[in-house]
């Protein structure tokens, strides 16, 4: 029996690594569409209706935050389509595309539906199941020698990209300075 166990956790851990960096992409582009909507969110119309939504009931609530992902759907579908009929770029573009707007608008709604949500024991616990689920699969990844490889040549190009100044008779050199007069001139105005 633990010969079998041990089978099925060596052909299982390849597709938990895949979940867990799919997860990581997931709250990448989450964050991404937090910071984008939180800006359009000043403007007038957007804002009326997110202090709508905040009135919402549970059921309600629940049907706004299913919708997004509802309503991309036929749109990822045409996309593969476009992509079996010869428009490879054009329907990963569209996937792409769909992706980061969708996790913006779960994101935004989730955000303003969340206390309402929680008041949904099962919504509740499901979502305590799968939020302690992803965090035991990132931990499994980040265990791994691979990651801890990748995470330290990324310290390193960060590090190095902070601290390296760039010849001053480079195009990088130039570039900045180009960067520098363009940022002040705008700020002039």
């Amino acid at each position: 029996m633990k010969l079998f166990h041990r089978f099925c956790r060596s052909l299982f851990a390849p597709l938990v690594y895949l979940a867990a960096l799919l997860l990581l992409l997931e709250d990448w582009l989450w964050d991404i569409g937090m910071r984008v909507l939180r800006r359009l969110s000043s403007w007038p119309p957007l804002h009326r209706l997110e202090a709508w939504i905040c009135t919402l009931g549970p059921r309600a609530a629940l049907a706004l935050f299913v919708l997004p992902a509802t309503l991309l759907f036929p749109v990822k579908l045409l996309a593969l389509w476009a992509m079996a009929h010869g428009h490879a770029l054009l329907g990963l573009l569209v996937i792409v595309l769909a992706k980061i707007g969708g996790a913006a608008a779960v994101a935004r709604i989730f955000l303003l539906t969340r206390p309402v949500l929680m008041t949904i024991v099962w919504f509740a616990r499901l979502l305590h199941w799968f939020l302690a689920l992803k965090e035991r699969w990132i931990a499994r990844l980040r265990a791994t020698a691979a990651w801890r490889r990748v995470d330290a040549l990324a310290k390193a190009w960060r590090h190095w990209r902070r601290h390296a100044a760039p010849a001053p008779g480079s195009w990088m050199a130039r570039f900045r300075r180009l960067l520098r007069r363009f940022r002040a001139r705008w700020r002039a105005r």
